[in-house]
């Protein structure tokens, strides 16, 4: 029998996201959530990791410390879970280009975009001021730049007349908790890599805008 795949999620705030992995994992038999990593010791994502009986870890920024030296402390924590798969998961800090190429190809990522429009952040609020028909998420695996990697899969939304950013948000993130989990199982699956920065899946070579079925 072939172990599963063994995921480290890193969170910073409710975790919303990593519940919709948790649930998804239930009905993933490849799929094991070693762990989860928080900067913010406070973050109710945590809770949910201790609710279902996963072990986390904090790694609290400390004053004045570089990028780089957090993100060898970072990695150090990582290490210990000897991750197949790293899902960033609402994990507010931008890490360096050295953690990134680590990992590279083995972690992915969920923007609140149709990317390539609006990488970082306010994305809901500027979707509006932009006057958009459409809004939606993106799932993409990690490169360097920020929010640049070849898109896994995209879901979108209508966005209306008397939207706010905060109505937006919660039509979005309904998707987000839709994609995020089958994203997880398709590269759980050994269904999903990446190959000279692009997505494939099962052989295939994904577009710009994601995945999207005959």
């Amino acid at each position: 029998m072939e172990s599963s795949c063994r995921i480290l999620v890193l969170i910073s705030g409710n975790g919303s996201n990593l519940q919709a992995i948790i649930d998804g994992c239930c009905d993933n038999l490849q799929a094991d959530i070693v762990g989860v990593i928080s900067n913010n010791p406070d973050a109710y994502g945590l809770i949910r990791a201790h609710q279902n009986e996963i072990d986390t870890s904090c790694v609290i920024p400390h004053q004045g410390e570089s990028r780089g030296e957090y993100d060898a402390r970072l990695d150090a924590v990582i290490a210990r879970y000897q991750p197949d798969l790293i899902v960033l998961a609402g994990f507010m800090r931008i890490l360096s280009h050295q953690l990134v190429e680590k990992y590279q190809g083995r972690m992915i990522n969920i923007h609140p975009s149709l990317l390539p429009k609006y990488p970082g952040l306010n994305t809901h609020a500027r979707a509006i001021e932009a006057g958009d028909s459409e809004h939606g998420a993106s799932v993409h695996f990690v490169i360097p730049a920020l929010d640049a990697g070849p898109v896994i899969l995209q879901a979108k939304v209508p966005v209306y007349e008397d939207d706010t950013p905060e109505l937006l948000a919660q039509r979005v993130q309904e998707q987000e908790h839709a994609i995020y989990p089958l994203v997880v199982k398709w590269f759980s699956q050994g269904r999903l890599t990446m190959k000279n920065t692009e997505a494939w899946l099962d052989g295939e070579l994904i577009g710009p805008s994601g995945y999207a079925p005959d």
